[in-house]
């Protein structure tokens, strides 16, 4: 693919979260490198964040207080599923930078774990937007044990 990365804005690209893609232009250039296509950072977050929790053995994604706040906004509605929960980006004009906060399952390899949810998340990241991730930070902050359930939610009532 031909299409050049390039930043909407050069000193509003923080501003505004976004990445261009920007092709070449003319009559003689092919159909689909004319224009530019703008990938907002969330775009980017929510892309990794999918990734992430396809690999086998992440119980979840986010520290323990984001999983709170988390857990209390998806219960207001219009709160968002939280898909970017633990998710942090970066993306320049080529390249993108992923730190992700998850919680593992008990009893896994956390290397091999790690391992596969960065194959997972680059794979997806490079595939579907053509920009190049640089890095993927873990930081493995909790392991979710057998016997351990989430909080469930309170009856309606006492009595039925």
């Amino acid at each position: 693919m031909t299409d050049d990365i390039t930043s909407v804005g050069a000193d509003s690209r923080s501003d505004t979260g976004m990445s261009a893609l920007k092709g070449r232009t003319g009559a003689g250039t092919p159909a689909e490198t004319r224009g530019k296509t703008t990938i907002a950072d969330g775009v980017v977050a929510k892309i990794a964040g999918m990734a992430a929790r396809e690999v086998p053995g992440i119980y979840n994604l986010g520290a323990g207080m984001a999983r709170a706040f988390g857990a209390m906004r998806e219960r207001v509605p219009g709160g968002g599923g939280g898909v970017t929960r633990g998710v942090k980006v970066e993306v320049g004009e080529r390249q993108a930078a992923v730190d992700l906060d998850v919680v593992v399952e008990y009893g896994v390899s956390i290397v091999d774990v790690a391992g596969d949810v960065r194959t997972n998340v680059i794979s997806a990241v490079e595939r579907m937007t053509g920009l190049e991730v640089v890095e993927v930070n873990i930081a493995v902050d909790d392991v979710h044990l057998p016997d351990e359930e989430e909080e469930s939610e309170p009856d309606e009532g006492r009595v039925r």
